[in-house]
């Protein structure tokens, strides 16, 4: 079993395969999505059982506008039917609501359910939510770069005091910790336009899982291969370096 300092404090999700989970069984796309939304639920609670405190999904790119116009659709009608579903269970177990990527572009109806998902969370500790939608991990830099050069030519901080700290503030998930492992499920392996800036230090787990198909045990056995990592952060371990303990 996994001890609880070995739990990471931050899991990253991208959640992939609906489509390929659904075309193997005869059904829509529409139909594969829906299944990786339950997924995405359970994997939510199991999260929370594991003592893991923070999670994000990657629930839409800022890419995804470029698939077909029916299947967006499709999309954004499940993401308002869960949001209206499951903000007051979420809730109810504790659950903070936290969505990232630009909302400029995302239907106003979409955009109040999610003001209102994370005004009513705001204060749950339980475990804390991420909902990346219409996100992309450069987009993310852009915006952050943009907000400082605007601070700078107002005069609001100098242009030395810019460092890595204070860049991180400045992104997307300024207020929570950076993921300490991402999981990628369908068998690909790459971390498309993801939490760039963010997973400089995360644990990579690959797995040919399809979305649909994740559960409890599958999230168990990320967490298992965090926990047998050796985490150094470019230093060098202490087995290497001839120090023993």
């Amino acid at each position: 079993m996994t001890s609880a300092q070995n739990i990471p404090q931050h899991v990253a999700i991208i959640m992939d395969g609906n489509g390929r989970w659904a075309t193997a069984r005869g059904l829509s796309r529409t139909e594969g999505h829906r299944k990786g939304a339950e997924a995405a639920r359970h994997v939510v609670t199991s999260a929370g059982e594991l003592g893991i405190p923070y999670l994000t999904l990657f629930a839409f790119s800022s890419e995804n506008w470029n698939r077909p116009a029916d299947e967006v659709s499709d999309l954004m009608s499940l993401l308002r039917y869960y949001l209206k579903k499951e903000t007051a269970e979420l809730h109810k177990n504790g659950a903070r609501i936290r969505v990232i990527g630009d909302r400029a572009a995302l239907p106003l109806d979409i955009v109040k359910l999610i003001e209102n998902a994370e005004s009513l969370t705001r204060d749950n500790a339980k475990i804390t939510v991420v909902l990346a939608l219409n996100y992309g991990g450069r987009q993310d830099i852009v915006f952050a770069a943009k907000e400082l050069a605007r601070q700078v030519k107002a005069g609001e901080t100098d242009i030395a005091r810019i460092d890595e700290n204070s860049f991180s503030r400045h992104m997307m998930t300024g207020d929570i910790p950076d993921p300490d492992l991402m999981i990628r499920t369908s068998g690909e392996s790459r971390i498309s336009n993801f939490l760039l800036w963010q997973m400089a230090y995360a644990e990579l787990y690959f797995t040919d899982t399809l979305w649909p198909d994740f559960s409890k045990k599958d999230l168990e056995r990320a967490v298992a291969f965090f926990a047998g990592r050796e985490r150094r952060y470019g230093g060098i371990s202490a087995q290497s370096h001839g120090v023993q303990g």
